[in-house]
């Protein structure tokens, strides 16, 4: 229980500090909302016959499962790897190393930030979507359930690979371009920015290796209709598929994180 009480104290002092970082903000939590209105601006009459339009979806239907999908990554694997690799190159988990704090809360601390973090992000994507745009949400209880376990997934395997990923940087000032060059090409390649079915076959099968394209992937089978599962690479959601890869890297990121975590950076002790 002091765990749980010390790890709600820390949730709400990393909020605090996360929403003072204006960059931290803006290139993780603000990101995918701007983009998302951007497009549906952008892209709003190339919607508005066809197929696309008949089946109910227009630019910002289109787009939504990617930015949700871009949303949980960034709040999650972008936001843990760059802050816990800031807070080790700078001594500030030395230092609470060093204080009577067990180790659990601060970890608890950073789930309850990304957590809270990638609810409240979500709620303001479907909210721009369904007011500003007219985007048709989902209305069954079967949809939203897989959204539930796809978004859960997600976060709980964005969060430990990023905790993970933050002890390749050597320092603070390399972390940066050692995060974010990857996030943003998975984001290229994961049916993110581009329909899927649009990119190379073999560029298809490398993003598959990744848990970004699977969350793309459940988001789409919750907010596209039904029948638009046979432009997927299967021809269906895949959702089996979906939670076995994103338990898969779950698992391997909690592995790598119990034998690579440090309080220190390398070279110190």
């Amino acid at each position: 229980m002091n765990a749980l009480a010390i790890g709600w104290d820390r949730t709400v002092l990393e909020l605090k500090m996360y929403f003072r970082e204006k960059e931290a903000v803006f290139f993780s939590f603000a990101f995918p909302i701007l983009m998302l209105s951007m497009f549906a601006v952008i892209f709003g009459d190339q919607f508005g016959k066809g197929d696309a339009a008949d089946a109910g979806v227009n630019a910002a239907r289109f787009f939504l499962p990617g930015m949700v999908a871009a949303g949980v990554m960034l709040t999650s694997f972008q936001s843990m790897a760059l802050s816990v690799a800031v807070e080790r190159d700078d001594g500030t988990l030395k230092r609470l190393r060093s204080t009577p704090m067990p180790p659990a809360a601060y970890f608890l601390g950073k789930v309850g930030l990304v957590a809270s973090t990638s609810l409240a992000q979500f709620v303001l994507l479907i909210a721009i979507a369904k007011v500003a745009f007219g985007v048709q949400l989902p209305t069954s209880a079967a949809s939203w359930a897989t959204f539930v376990w796809v978004f859960l997934l997600g976060v709980a395997c964005g969060t430990v690979l990023g905790v993970a990923y933050s002890s390749l940087a050597s320092s603070s000032r390399s972390v940066g371009a050692t995060v974010i060059a990857p996030t943003l090409i998975l984001q290229f390649i994961s049916g993110v920015y581009f329909a899927f079915t649009d990119l190379p076959d073999w560029l298809k099968q490398v993003a598959s290796v990744f848990p970004l394209k699977w969350i793309a992937q459940g988001m789409r089978s919750v907010f596209f209709p039904d029948d638009w599962q046979t432009q997927e690479m299967a021809g269906s959601w895949e959702h089996g598929r979906t939670a076995l890869v994103l338990g898969a890297w779950l698992v391997a990121g909690l592995v790598i994180c119990a034998r690579t975590f440090r309080w220190t950076k390398r070279g110190t002790t």
